[in-house]
């Protein structure tokens, strides 16, 4: 089913928002789709978080949009340097926007329009810097 979830050409208009979002801010943007999981969803986003190395960034401003396809879940999950500057809420406005998308069967749209807000709300605490690297890949990883 994850194979089956985006056609090439919407995993290319997802990582293309990653890069777009990618040059206003320093942190980094990852997203990842599985079918599903038998742990809690928040839970399992934290590991794939660990397992694609997110915490490694340097300042610690990375973002993971984790899909869990049959089971109809999503987490957004920021790292403790974004945890540290923003309140609790801060991902509230990216959730319900995906979310509006994603009622109306628009998963690609749902998660480009997720990628592109996450990549604004990082922007006033995580700017763009002239020696910024890109740290972590841009493609979509599958589990």
């Amino acid at each position: 089913m994850v194979e089956d979830f985006l056609s090439k050409a919407e995993e290319k208009e997802i990582v293309e928002a990653i890069r777009k979002a990618e040059k206003n801010t320093s942190g980094e943007i990852r997203v990842h789709i599985e079918n599903h999981t038998d742990e809690d969803h928040y839970e399992h986003a934290q590991k794939i978080f660990g397992q694609l190395h997110m915490h490694e960034t340097k300042l610690r401003n990375g973002v993971l949009i984790y899909i869990a396809v049959t089971d109809h879940k999503f987490v957004i999950l920021g790292d403790e340097g974004i945890n540290k500057k923003v309140g609790k809420h801060f991902w509230e406005d990216t959730k319900n926007l995906m979310q509006s998308h994603f009622i109306k069967g628009e998963f690609t749209s749902g998660i480009v329009a997720g990628v592109l807000q996450a990549g604004e709300q990082l922007k006033s605490h995580f700017p763009w810097q002239s020696d910024d690297v890109n740290e972590l890949p841009n493609e979509i990883s599958k589990g």
